[in-house]
């Protein structure tokens, strides 16, 4: 299955770890560094996933979110909010914005790898499932 996935963090170390990690497995991976740079890149590339990260200078997650499910062209796309925060009412918010998940940081490698495929994998069976209807 090949995976293509946009990461979305002011921190560079976060980018290149999320980087590694996802690409020792074979995905495609882009990295931008704040949410004005991911709509900007989202207006011409349509990646499987995006690993958004929640607090950032300018555009946060949240904001970023937002202008991602605002566009019918991006609004499919699924997103995974990341996080230090271990706040539940930042994941219930990020969840009701339309976040399908949360990933922890500084990141489990084995969780970050599960999450992206089961989140992607969902999304195209429900494609699936919708074509066939």
């Amino acid at each position: 299955m090949d995976i293509w996935v946009l990461v979305v963090d002011d921190n560079t170390a976060n980018l290149a770890m999320a980087n590694r990690i996802l690409g020792e497995e074979g995905m495609r991976v882009s990295c931008v560094k704040s949410g004005e740079a991911a709509v900007k890149f989202l207006q011409f590339n349509r990646p499987d996933l995006v690993l958004l990260d929640v607090h950032m200078p300018g555009m946060d997650g949240f904001e970023t979110l937002a202008a991602i499910r605002g566009d019918s062209a991006t609004a499919n796309i699924p997103v995974i909010f990341l996080t230090a925060d271990d706040d539940s009412e930042t994941e219930k918010k990020g969840l009701q914005a339309g976040a399908m998940e949360f990933i922890r940081k500084p990141f489990v490698p084995e969780v970050l790898l599960l999450r992206v495929r089961h989140i992607v994998e969902l999304v195209r069976l429900r494609a699936e499932v919708a074509k066939e209807s």
